[in-house]
């Protein structure tokens, strides 16, 4: 008779899958894992051909890995998982893989023959030899030698899908030059439906179908399904039971206030890489932030006078989120696609979408705000020591040296900013780097922005 756990104790800690984007590894190391598997059960349930965009770091690749082993049939790395009870396990289909994840490619060139490797390993792989020497040929014929050779449809998986573009995406030619060269391996994947029993393609970005999608009209984008908001990312009730054994000594509301709050119309989650490394390090610290923020977004933000208090209430309209481009970078749709800041609300306007967006919670809001103010200042190390100085007087109610701290505040911006320079827009309340709560803002004696 199998030993029955008493419901009182309290179950074993594992092993923490930081930096594991291998579906394998992940379960023969006996790490966590947040099953996924009814959400992609129900994907491949629903359709064949899908498109997810979603911010780095967010489980993207381990997502598209586990697909790949549930369509192989490699049914022991789904034991106690909702998907070895419900999938047909005597049926397994052939997978094609595509990742453009390693490495930086900074020509057309370099990009092309990145794909035509890939084609050829693809080829080997499967003992297929194909006779189009075009790359869209090639994977073309590639796909329906595989389908006739093993009598089962193909599976075709995209992982980084638009990293050739970002990689490149100050360069407006190099990036548009790339675009193109994606397209033309892309555009296949429609022509190619007969041989094709599921897609995916995941990315950071959401391209237009017109620039990077052209013809590929049935693909769906779930970036923003309320059904598939958890696909990838953690939500409260995997802290609370998956990772139960690792919040005593932890404050749970913190770790909901820094790290939860990603939302795409259903279920806010949690960024995984953050709890994971919340998990290992016992400290609350802006760990996915601090992975690289681009200076990039920065510049743009910047260029476009972006003032900050307003970013926790930009509302956007559904096509302004999807049409992201070489040609056209709205900051909206920047950092709502990086993942700086996520959906709060939406209202439907007839046949159109309005979105509120908001920041998905304290590590990102603070992290960004902090990037902003030393893109803006040069520098960080007087506006860290006035940050520390303010938090110790609010702790101690110093009121009579916060009047001083504001004083010199105030003091020190020159006159001449208010008249000719759009640095005037950016009050030094909002650059402090510290965060008011809604029950503080008049501390000081003024009604004040939070950051």
């Amino acid at each position: 008779m199998a030993h029955m756990r008493c419901p009182d104790t309290p179950l074993p800690r594992r092993k923490l899958p930081i930096g594991i984007q291998t579906f394998a590894r992940l379960r023969e190391d006996g790490c966590y894992y947040v099953d996924k598997t009814p959400h992609i059960l129900r994907l491949i349930d629903e359709g064949t051909h899908y498109f997810l965009s979603r911010p780095r770091r967010f489980g993207k690749s381990l997502l598209i890995d586990t697909i790949a082993e549930l369509f192989e049939g490699n049914q022991a790395l789904f034991a106690g998982l909702h998907a070895e009870a419900h999938w047909d396990w005597s049926q397994r289909s052939p997978v094609v893989r595509i990742s453009f994840g390693a490495g930086v490619l900074h020509s057309r060139e370099a990009l092309d023959i990145k794909i035509e490797e890939t084609l050829q390993y693809l080829q080997q792989r499967w003992g297929v030899a194909c006779a189009q020497r075009s790359i869209s040929g090639r994977f073309a014929e590639l796909l329906q030698q595989i389908h006739a050779q093993t009598g089962q449809r193909v599976v075709v998986l995209v992982d980084e899908y638009d990293k050739p573009i970002l990689d490149n995406i100050t360069d407006s030619d190099t990036a548009r030059q790339m675009r193109d060269g994606l397209r033309n391996l892309y555009s296949v994947i429609k022509d190619a439906d007969a041989h094709i029993r599921f897609a995916m393609l995941t990315g950071v970005s959401k391209f237009s179908k017109v620039s990077l999608f052209s013809g590929l009209n049935n693909l769906r984008d779930i970036t923003v399904s309320c059904e598939y908001s958890a696909l990838c990312g953690y939500t409260d009730a995997d802290v609370d039971t998956v990772f139960a054994p690792e919040l005593p000594g932890l404050d749970r509301t913190e770790i909901r206030r820094w790290y939860n709050g990603y939302n795409w119309t259903g279920q806010s989650v949690y960024n995984p890489f953050d709890l994971l490394l919340l998990f290992q390090e016992r400290q609350f610290k802006p760990y996915w932030f601090e992975t690289g923020t681009p200076t990039f977004l920065i510049d743009v933000l910047t260029q476009h006078h972006t003032f900050t208090p307003e970013l926790g209430q930009t509302v956007a309209m559904e096509d302004l989120l999807s049409t992201f481009d070489v040609d056209a970078l709205a900051p909206e749709a920047l950092l709502f696609q990086a993942g700086y800041l996520t959906i709060a609300s939406e209202f439907a306007m007839g046949a159109r979408i309005e979105y509120t967006l908001k920041y998905p919670n304290l590590e990102v809001q603070a992290s960004l705000n902090g990037a902003l103010l030393k893109a803006l200042k040069g520098g960080t190390s007087a506006t860290d020591r006035q940050t520390g100085q303010l938090y110790r007087l609010l702790q101690a109610n110093d009121f009579s040296g916060l009047h001083t701290l504001f004083g010199a505040f105030f003091a020190s911006i020159p006159n001449d900013w208010y008249r000719n320079s759009p640095i005037a827009r950016y009050e030094p309340i909002h650059l402090i780097g510290v965060e008011f709560s809604q029950q503080t803002r008049s501390v000081v004696g003024f009604e004040v922005q939070s950051l």
